[in-house]
């Protein structure tokens, strides 16, 4: 039996989906950590980045729209860090913690893999929607698989590096170099993952040969 016709989301209404959730999720919290180190010192700078992480939730309760489990996860991380920097008075301590939670979140995604439950598939949705006939289609089953192994080694390479950087570097050369580094190591995985995924739609848009069957 051949696979049911799917409708298939123009790639960039994905990308309109997604880029204000990232924009507030990783770029907005970066950014008020760093303004808020350079002008209230690290207690400050702590306390900034768990109201805007605890700001958006509230937002989203109050306005009764679902608060993603990406970010729900953000807050408790991000609660246990502040605690841990404000303890120790410590940059070297909150800055760890993450490199360390990203390690563990590799070995996740790894082994989500072996479950056939791919994380990258679990997050995605969390930023953008997908009609279930696409997701249920073996060549998304199997994009998402590849790319929840791509991301894992990213992962892990970005803490591997981070790590290194945060042990051997000054507080200011490990965030200017770190943010860069990370950045263009994970920006060469979005572009791989993009090109991937539309790929993937192209695939799943062309019009099928006559009598082609899908795969048992």
């Amino acid at each position: 039996m051949s696979h049911p016709p799917v409708v298939l989301p123009r790639l960039t209404a994905l990308v309109r989906q997604a880029v204000p959730k990232l924009l507030e999720g990783v770029v907005a919290p970066l950014a008020v950590f760093y303004a808020a180190l350079a002008l209230l010192g690290l207690n400050g700078a702590l306390i900034a980045a768990v109201s805007w992480v605890y700001a958006g939730v509230g937002w989203r309760l109050v306005r009764r729209i679902r608060v993603p489990g990406t970010m729900v996860l953000a807050a408790i991380a991000i609660t246990v860090r502040a605690l841990l920097g404000l303890w120790s008075g410590s940059a070297v301590v909150y800055f760890l913690q993450p490199e360390l939670g990203t390690i563990c979140i590799s070995m996740a995604f790894l082994a989500s893999v072996r479950l056939n439950r791919p994380l990258a598939q679990k997050l995605t949705l969390d930023y953008i929607h997908l009609p279930s006939a696409v997701l249920r289609h073996e060549r998304v089953r199997r994009f998402f698989a590849r790319i929840t192994l791509l991301w894992a080694f990213v992962l892990l390479a970005n803490s591997s590096v981070s790590i290194w950087l945060l042990l051997h570097q000054s507080i200011g050369t490990y965030l200017l170099v770190r943010t860069s580094v990370v950045a263009l190591i994970s920006g060469l995985a979005a572009a791989v993952s993009v090109y991937a995924f539309r790929r993937v739609l192209r695939r799943l848009s062309a019009p099928s040969p006559a009598g082609e069957t899908a795969p048992a």
